[in-house]
């Protein structure tokens, strides 16, 4: 039963693929890793070669503008605006070694930055949708963040999680990889229980399930823990999108999981036509 599902990724048409800041980074200076950058780059072009439509959800605009700038700490009267300043030049850095390294592959890139109102606004919403098909006709792969220089809530999340389940709902995507520094969902943190058992799939988001990852965090680079991660599969449930979270460490985990192996925890989709994305979306953060 479980091999019969994981088989039916090989069947994905249009998948979203989320990678987190500590995935990008050196964990002993905080600069990029241009080896799992070229590595994933790769791994998104053959998915194109393949004729899939792919997006990339990516975080590290912050951090990668705070080592342009030489900032050990993000210092400052106002912590917010200091925030918003790094993500305005790491933004653009990011976006520049992204292309470099797709140029290298043949692949067009582009940039999509999103806000909540990208999705709670109807025009806004049908707008991005109608850029995303565009993007795809073209064989385009849109590279996603959000935008950090103007959404203030945004960074108080620091959950690039949810967007990338809100991204998969826009674009109506097949399937979303959640690329993280853990190997899936477990009973518990494993990194503090060592008792934690590891959970291969997730027939049902149950209360008890969500209830798990509350008390979880994420590493000192990403900001987005386990709970983050159970809030974008119930978005990505409901809105009929198988998603898989997975460990990071080695990127080529992205062709082998969409090839029906059996890695990281799968959730299977349940999709709920009376849920409402923009108003889920809209109370989100009240």
């Amino acid at each position: 039963m479980k091999e019969q599902l994981r088989e039916l990724m090989k069947d994905k048409k249009r998948i979203v693929i989320k990678i987190g800041s500590s995935s990008l980074q050196h964990p002993e200076t905080g600069d990029l890793d241009y080896t799992k950058l070229d590595v994933l780059v790769r791994e998104l072009c053959d998915l194109r070669n393949r004729g899939k439509d792919v997006v990339l959800v990516t975080s590290g605009a912050i951090s990668v503008g705070r080592k342009a700038m030489m900032m050990k700490e993000l210092e400052g009267d106002n912590p917010i605006a200091v925030k918003q300043a790094c993500a305005a030049v790491g933004q653009a850095r990011l976006m520049m070694t992204y292309q470099k390294i797709f140029a290298e592959y043949n692949q067009v890139a582009a940039q999509i930055l999103m806000t909540k109102n990208t999705i709670v606004d109807n025009l806004n919403r049908f707008n991005a949708q109608n850029t995303f098909a565009e993007l795809f006709k073209l064989g385009v792969i849109p590279i996603v963040n959000e935008n950090d220089t103007i959404a203030t809530y945004e960074i108080g999340i620091g959950d690039n999680d949810t967007l990338s389940a809100i991204v998969a709902s826009l674009v109506e995507a097949d399937a979303l990889l959640l690329l993280s520094d853990i190997d899936g969902l477990y009973t518990d943190d494993p990194r503090q229980n060592p008792e934690a058992k590891y959970i291969e799939v997730v027939e049902e988001l149950t209360d008890e399930l969500m209830n798990m990852g509350k008390e979880s965090t994420g590493s000192a680079v990403g900001t987005g823990g386990m709970n983050t991660k159970l809030q974008a599969a119930k978005i990505a449930s409901n809105m009929g999108i198988d998603m898989v979270i997975a460990n990071s460490q080695d990127i080529k985990v992205i062709h082998r999981i969409l090839d029906g192996r059996n890695i990281g925890t799968l959730f299977l989709a349940h999709r709920n036509e009376k849920f409402d994305l923009p108003l889920y979306v809209q109370q989100m953060h009240k």
